[in-house]
């Protein structure tokens, strides 16, 4: 796990509910879109991403979205959620995740996202600033 977070300096520890577990005994491929979601805010948040949201009216939106399920995840289970950016441009840029079990020692999960920036007063695409700009490439992999 040393080496994941390594990896992935940006990271969400997610604990496996068993209400997300479904009739087949594994958690619910549903679910990973929501652990996708809480790993996608805290990135957000920790580099300050959302800063100006509500002055600015400028904010990510998810055009697209793909999870690759590769082994299954069963309660109990703490999960952590690496995330890393790619192709960023002036106004997207694509968000990977990583899901790792705990129990399993292993990368249960992987996914992305295609996030384009959206400016909510005018309902068109907007850019993303430089200082965001240089914050995403910080934590861009190919």
């Amino acid at each position: 796990m040393e080496q994941f977070i390594a990896k992935y300096p940006i990271h969400t520890h997610i604990p496996v509910a068993w209400g997300e577990m479904d009739a087949l005994q594994h958690v619910n491929n549903a679910n990973y879109f929501r652990y996708f979601e809480t790993a996608r805010l805290d990135f957000f948040t920790q580099i300050n991403f959302l800063k100006d949201l509500h002055q600015s009216g400028i904010g990510p939106v998810v055009s697209e979205t793909n999870a690759r399920f590769k082994r299954p995840v069963v309660y109990p289970d703490n999960l952590v959620v690496g995330v890393s950016v790619s192709e960023t441009q002036q106004d997207r840029f694509t968000m990977h995740y990583h899901v790792y079990s705990k129990s399993q020692q292993a990368v249960t999960t992987q996914g992305w996202a295609k996030i384009v920036m959206f400016n909510f007063k005018t309902g068109q695409k907007a850019d993303i600033s430089p200082e965001l700009l240089d914050a995403l490439k910080t934590h861009e992999q190919a």
